[in-house]
């Protein structure tokens, strides 16, 4: 009995433990108002992708395009390489709009977890509320909407965000390949759900 009263208050202890503390993060005073992704932020630029959507047992292949539209305003089309149209997103500040689905997507779980991932994505500063130091790497915690994210920066630039609740990663996106705040490799990959998106640049 004494054994296991141990174990739970441990495991409680554990599960308390900030996210930062957990990956060996120390804080540190923050550098900028703001952390920032660069990789969608040029609007001269078409950026197109071949694209992977692994979602609940099913496969989606084609390719991926973001257009930066103005400030805060992006587009992001998903066709088949045929160009038939999968989805087709706008997000404008607070505003998400659903311009096309394909019928084998439209679920509004299905729809609001895109919805989210898809902002992260192309919102390109986030309102800083905290930063750490550790392993030649700056971590920076931000809010996206509601959710936190922390932001994971070393000198080549910004290598990843982290979806964090009670401080557990539960959705993490990847760059990789990067170049002139260019990332040729994406993924974004969910820990509790079978959805994985992969992106290669074109």
């Amino acid at each position: 009995m004494r054994f296991l009263i141990s174990s739970l208050l441990w495991a409680t202890l554990i599960s308390c433990t900030s996210y930062p503390k957990k990956k060996g993060f120390t804080p540190t005073s923050p550098t900028a108002d703001h952390s920032a992704n660069p990789y969608f932020s040029d609007q001269t630029k078409d950026y197109v992708y071949k694209a992977n959507i692994k979602a609940f047992n099913r496969s989606f292949g084609g390719i991926f395009i973001v257009k930066k539209v103005g400030a805060n305003h992006h587009r992001i089309v998903f066709t088949t390489e045929l160009g038939n149209k999968i989805f087709d997103f706008t997000f404008k500040e607070d505003l998400f709009e659903v311009n096309h689905v394909a019928k084998e997507l439209n679920r509004k779980p299905l729809l609001k977890i895109l919805k989210n991932d898809f902002r992260v994505l192309v919102t390109e500063t986030a309102l800083m509320e905290k930063s750490f130091t550790g392993n030649e790497t700056i971590l920076n915690q931000a809010r996206v909407g509601k959710q936190k994210h922390f932001y994971f920066n070393n000198k080549v630039g910004l290598q990843k965000i982290i979806k964090v609740k009670n401080e557990k990663g539960k959705v993490e996106f990847i760059f990789s390949e990067i170049s002139d705040d260019f990332a040729k490799h994406i993924q974004i990959l969910h820990q509790n759900l079978d959805l994985d998106i992969t992106l290669k640049a074109i």
